[in-house]
């Protein structure tokens, strides 16, 4: 029951990631916003998501994962509700940071407690299979549910969706879920945690900006505090007696290369779904539903092979499934160079099943390796760390992606980016798959 109920934690804060991908075309047209505020509704979660995953996973280990559990399903909840009664760009902008903060503190816990649960490594990779695959259910359910609340009852009914999940998420954690035997004691580095939110906030202003407004003073002020944050978080946590991101953990080189290929999946990934949902709304004429639905291949292969590739880590540790499933998805973003405005969905298919697959391999592993390169008592550290990685990397990918490809409505333009990004994308995942086969370890490190 406790694996049970942290999956569906899991489920929640994925949900809120592909239900709203597809539901905004019709918000933007309903509220009066263009490229850049759509870009802001996604990244104003992802951005107070990733920034304080860190810290979230820290205030767990001291304060313990049960009760930073249930406060996060308590933010995410209101956050929701304020979400769907949003009468303006800014208001929901606003909801979506304070949902991302409620996604913050939910998401850490939730793997945390898997780990405490199952302290061996074989068991550990298992129940995370298990984990990635139930909480995968999120990402097919996501467009598919959203097309079809969209259609039906308009785009507040993707956030209002969230509360009864809450509500019943919430009263089954107060119950089941044990409180932590062993906890931190360390402080929590409150100036790195500041600086970390200073230096993703800039960096996605500024690649937003960028795109919308090219070399204006916003960007390059953006620009400016970014880097300035950056030098002063790497000195911080150079100093700081308890950094919130401990520079000795990334000279592990196991820790190391599963973040910056947890960050590469995810910069890939939520960059080029920001593009598809444009795509197929937008460039090809579907409606809502009709594109929820031909995602699916997507993520379908997340719910089918992340319990398989959870058992095959035990097994081989976590070296070949990264390995696997990093070339499987670089091949499918290959086929998406293909593309163009009257493609076929016989021709999408493919492409959008084998980037699935190889998604559905990796996530896994990747979580797996990071996890299982610390101590158990650092568990809901670096659970912050991978968590970090991967929506940091989503946030800058949506930035970025969006900023490169430019709005749907001019579909020449668009397709051109959408093809050289996809070509990139797929460059980064070999690079990242080459550097996983020598610093990723097998099955001996893994045992």
């Amino acid at each position: 029951m406790v694996l049970t109920v942290m999956c569906v934690g899991y489920f929640l804060v994925l949900l809120d990631v592909t239900i709203v991908n597809v539901a905004l075309p019709r918000l933007g047209d309903d509220l009066g916003t263009g490229v850049a505020g759509l870009q802001w509704v996604v990244d104003g979660y992802a951005v107070a998501f990733a920034s304080l995953l860190l810290a979230s996973g820290a205030a767990g280990d001291r304060l313990g994962h049960r009760r930073i559990v249930l406060l996060g399903l308590t933010v995410f909840g209101l956050a929701s509700a304020a979400c769907t009664m949003a009468p303006t760009p800014e208001v929901l902008i606003g909801a979506r940071i304070a949902q991302g903060v409620g996604g913050a503190l939910l998401l850490p816990g939730t793997l945390a407690v898997i780990a405490d649960a199952y302290p061996d490594r074989q068991g550990q990779a298992r129940a995370i299979g298990v984990w990635a695959g139930i909480g995968g259910l999120a990402l097919p359910a996501g467009p598919l549910c959203g097309g079809l609340l969209v259609q039906t009852a308009g785009w507040r009914a993707v956030f209002a969706i969230n509360l009864p999940i809450v509500l019943v998420a919430a009263i089954v954690a107060h119950r089941v879920v044990p409180g932590t035997s062993h906890r931190s004691t360390t402080p929590t580095d409150r100036l790195g945690t500041v600086l970390g939110v200073v230096l993703l906030s800039a960096t996605t202003l500024a690649v937003i900006e960028a795109g919308h407004a090219g070399l204006a003073p916003l960007t390059g002020i953006a620009a400016a505090v970014a880097a300035l944050a950056l030098g002063a978080f790497v000195v911080a946590e150079r100093r700081s007696p308890h950094p919130m991101l401990p520079p000795a953990l990334w000279r592990r080189p196991a820790f190391a290369a599963a973040n910056v290929a947890a960050g590469v999946m995810n910069l890939g990934t939520l960059g080029m779904l920001f593009l598809l949902t444009a795509y197929l709304q937008t460039v090809q004429d579907r409606n809502a539903l009709q594109a929820g639905i031909a995602v699916l291949p997507l993520f379908l292969p997340l719910v089918v092979l992340g319990p398989l590739s959870g058992r095959l880590t035990a097994r081989l540790g976590p070296r070949v499934p990264m390995l696997t499933g990093l070339v499987i998805a670089a091949a499918g973003f290959a086929l998406i160079c293909g593309w163009s405005a009257s493609t076929t969905y016989a021709r999408l298919f493919p492409a959008l099943l084998v980037w699935g697959i190889g998604l559905g391999v990796l996530t896994p592993a990747v979580v797996s390796a990071a996890v299982g390169a610390v101590e158990p008592g650092r568990s809901g550290l670096a659970s912050g760390v991978n968590n970090t990685a991967r929506q940091a990397g989503g946030a800058v990918g949506i930035a970025l992606y969006g900023a490169v490809a430019g709005p749907a409505a001019r579909p020449a333009t668009f397709i051109s980016g959408l093809h050289a990004l996809a070509a990139v994308t797929a460059v980064a995942f070999v690079v990242a798959a080459a550097a996983s086969t020598v610093l990723i370890p097998g099955r001996q490190a893994a045992s």
